[in-house]
């Protein structure tokens, strides 16, 4: 066993460049499986770190439009955080508008939001303060922005004390900059654009003073941890409805399970992705396979020798698998280390998260290693039942 192993592994140098151009076929194939695999899992991870800086994560509640043109309001607050699945509660309003700085004129998101943000909505300071209870109650003119706001705008990240303007109730209100807060949605906003605003948080009970509204958009809901959110979403619906008497007129909407869903369309693409790369692993195989024939056809008298001064079938089946096994075997540590090397290099330079699977590596080398021992079976039994005395005739 031993020597087949040594004359498989031998017989690799006898056509070095052959036997390169083998290898590198298997290693684009590992590369391309691993780089898109890996792409995927840290696209899903990205995603969704920047879904929980948006404040997507929780409980949503709001009114069914098409039943009721009521408004949940401070007595439907204080009834939502008295319940015992809620850790904490805040109201939400939201207008789609546009905000003046420098003389530019820019779109906007403008949340309307209160002094319990940090802890419902995940929004984490990085300047100055959040929004406090003396804003709430004094209606003051201060907003706070995301970086990616104050990196656009002023090109540095702390803006603190300088002021916009925002269309508000039909007129434009100066607010000032009294927090900067970690951007959410970082990369979606680099990658769909216009799709995700730039994101600004006002006092609740300002922008209900600035566009005449007494109610809320919505109610944040962040549950206690052992919590199950399905199951707090028809508690708090059936407590609501009965509250307001409106059957079918609240609306619970579990933002993670928006989450669940996108995943599982990364997971779906990303294997189906993955799936395509590994075709690249196939060829590799058939190449290799192609490699062996030719391999056999040459050494069609050095097989005839071997068998005449007796060694078995076996021992030249051996022979032949361990030479296709060592070329994916090199292969695959090869295209592993490139791919592991890319998405490092690659992550870094983008600013993400490294993020190495050693499993999906393993799998890699693992798989293309089977796949070389598969499409390396029909020529090593080919050169094993190759006859002494025909073997020896071949010129």
């Amino acid at each position: 066993m031993w020597d087949c192993i040594k004359n498989g592994l031998r017989n690799i140098f006898r056509k070095k460049l052959r036997s390169l151009l083998t290898v590198s076929g298997v290693a684009i194939g590992v590369i391309s499986v691993l780089i898109i695999s890996s792409i995927g899992e840290i696209g899903k991870q990205t995603i969704n770190s920047e879904l929980d800086s948006l404040g997507i994560s929780g409980l949503s509640i709001g009114t069914e439009k098409t039943v009721t043109a009521k408004e949940l309001g401070a007595e439907e607050l204080e009834y939502v955080r008295a319940q015992s699945i809620v850790d904490d509660a805040m109201p939400l309003l939201m207008q789609y508008t546009s905000t003046a700085v420098r003389n530019e004129l820019s779109s906007c998101l403008v949340w309307g939001i209160n002094n319990s943000a940090d802890r419902v909505v995940s929004l984490k300071i990085k300047y100055g303060r959040l929004i406090n209870r003396s804003d709430l109650n004094g209606f003051g003119n201060v907003c706070v922005v995301d970086e990616s706001f104050a990196q656009q705008t002023y090109h540095r990240g702390n803006i603190v004390g300088k002021t916009l303007s925002v269309i508000l109730g039909g007129s434009l209100e100066e607010f000032e900059v009294v927090g900067v807060v970690e951007t959410g949605g970082n990369v979606l906003q680099s990658l769909m654009g216009d799709y995700v605003p730039t994101f600004l948080y006002l006092p609740y009970t300002t922008m209900q003073q600035m566009t005449g509204r007494t109610g809320f958009d919505q109610i944040a809901v962040k549950l206690k941890s052992d919590v199950d959110p399905d199951t707090a979403s028809s508690i708090l619906t059936a407590a609501l409805e009965s509250k307001l008497n409106l059957p079918g007129s609240i609306h619970v909407e579990n933002l993670n399970s928006h989450k669940e869903q996108l995943n599982s369309v990364l997971d779906i693409v990303t294997t189906v992705l993955s799936i395509i790369g590994g075709i690249s692993l196939v060829v590799a195989g058939l190449s290799i396979m192609t490699v062996m024939l030719v391999s056999v056809h040459e050494r069609t008298r050095e097989i005839g020798i071997k068998k005449s001064i007796g060694a078995s079938k076996s021992a030249i089946l051996f022979e032949f698998l361990a030479e296709s096994l060592f070329i994916t075997l090199i292969g695959g540590l090869v295209g592993a280390a490139i791919g592991t090397a890319a998405v490092v290099c690659g992550s870094l330079m983008i600013g993400l998260d490294v993020i190495l699977n050693f499993r999906l590596i393993l799998f890699c080398i693992g798989f293309a290693m089977i796949v070389g021992v598969l499409f390396g079976v029909y020529p090593a039994v080919k050169a094993a039942g190759l006859k002494p005395v025909d073997a020896l005739r071949q010129t």
